[in-house]
């Protein structure tokens, strides 16, 4: 034991000697530490020289088991944490799933919403069981589905006006594809009849220029038929009255080309020919490569091989057959010349009829 006795330097003697018992007489001095134990009253030794340590010890092993407890529960925690994440997910990927086998899946239009329309569309019906939509047909969405598609019905995404009704750019939730919605107005003159003609045409056919039809709406009395996007628009719309550059000379006959290609199509693809009755600028539709699709099948008539059909007239004033529209015998020529009064516009950029009101100046290429 070294107590302080003032003196700043201590000198410590070690002696070394070996055993007695051992064979040796020399002895060597591996290493020596020195350690300074400083306690309250300036004691530079210790009774007990390993109390100090010994204290420590409790705590520095209190403290480890705290921390590994800490390490453990953050290592739970990461995991169940993944394991929630992993669970939401695949409840909305089966949910998803589960939504797209009942929207996706195909869907007879309902016996009962033929029976709820009035009475001139259930004599209409009941005169044509034989032409009444059969099962599995086209896709069949809805209503809410539809009206989450367009803003519920929003009138800022109105891209068209037709006889039928307004056509809404949609926006589907199930594979974020963009479609066009027609929705038929109350006060239309065109009904069930049309809206049962156009799936019937559209979900037997196929073709590059043809619009394609994706599905159907019946719901809560709704007549809405949704279709693939077309970019560009109408045909039209890139003719005259419009903002629109000029097409080329090129556009203008590879639009047209194309539109021969898919009324070639209806005339040939069945049994007897498909008239569409209802051949127009406005009825040629544009995608975002300018491929042109003949579209809007409402008043499509099902035609007899090399023999006039018997029907009442109709069709768009400026674009009719006159032969059809005197004799009211219809035949796929009938197409022919309303595709001759389309391409008469697309050479002129002017409307096939004249209108009453004063028409800005025609594009030309």
């Amino acid at each position: 034991m070294i107590k302080n006795k003032g003196n700043d330097t201590h000198l410590l003697s070690i002696d070394l000697h070996s055993r007695l018992d051992a064979e040796l007489i020399d002895a060597i001095l591996n290493g020596v530490e020195v350690f300074k134990l400083s306690d309250s009253d300036n004691n530079l030794a210790r009774a007990n020289i390993a109390a100090p340590f010994l204290d420590q010890q409790p705590a520095r092993a209190a403290k480890e088991s705290m921390t590994k407890k800490k390490t453990i529960f953050i290592a739970i925690g990461s995991v169940l944490g993944l394991l929630v994440m992993l669970t939401l997910v695949c409840c909305m990927v089966l949910c998803k799933l589960k939504k797209a086998k009942h929207y996706g899946s195909y869907h007879p239009l309902a016996k009962w919403w033929w029976w709820s329309r009035p009475d001139p569309y259930r004599r209409e019906f009941s005169r044509r069981r034989a032409s009444s939509l059969p099962g599995e047909l086209c896709h069949h969405f809805r209503l809410e589905e539809i009206k989450t598609a367009t803003n519920n019905f929003n009138e800022d995404l109105i891209i068209g006006v037709g006889g039928f009704g307004n056509v809404y750019k949609g926006l589907l939730e199930q594979g974020n594809m963009m479609v066009a919605i027609k929705r038929m107005k109350q006060e239309s003159r065109q009904g069930a009849l049309e809206f049962m003609t156009e799936i019937k045409m559209l979900s037997q056919l196929r073709h590059v220029h043809l619009v394609s039809l994706i599905g159907y709406c019946d719901d809560e009395g709704e007549m809405i038929l949704v279709y693939e996007y077309m970019t560009n628009g109408t045909l039209c719309h890139h003719l005259y009255d419009t903002p629109n550059d000029p097409l080329t000379w090129k556009q203008r006959l590879q639009i047209c080309i194309g539109a021969a290609r898919g009324l070639h199509h209806l005339h040939t693809c069945t049994k007897h020919p498909i008239i569409h009755r209802d051949v127009k600028t406005t009825n040629i539709l544009l995608d975002e490569k300018w491929v042109s699709k003949v579209s809007d099948f409402g008043l499509s008539k099902m035609g007899l091989d090399n023999t006039a059909v018997s029907t009442l007239v109709k069709g768009t004033w400026g674009y009719l057959d006159p032969d059809y529209a005197r004799r009211q015998q219809l035949t796929e020529k009938s197409d022919v010349y309303s595709f001759g009064v389309v391409m008469f516009e697309v050479l002129c950029a002017r409307k096939g009829t004249k209108s009453k009101t004063p028409r800005r100046a025609a594009k030309f290429g």
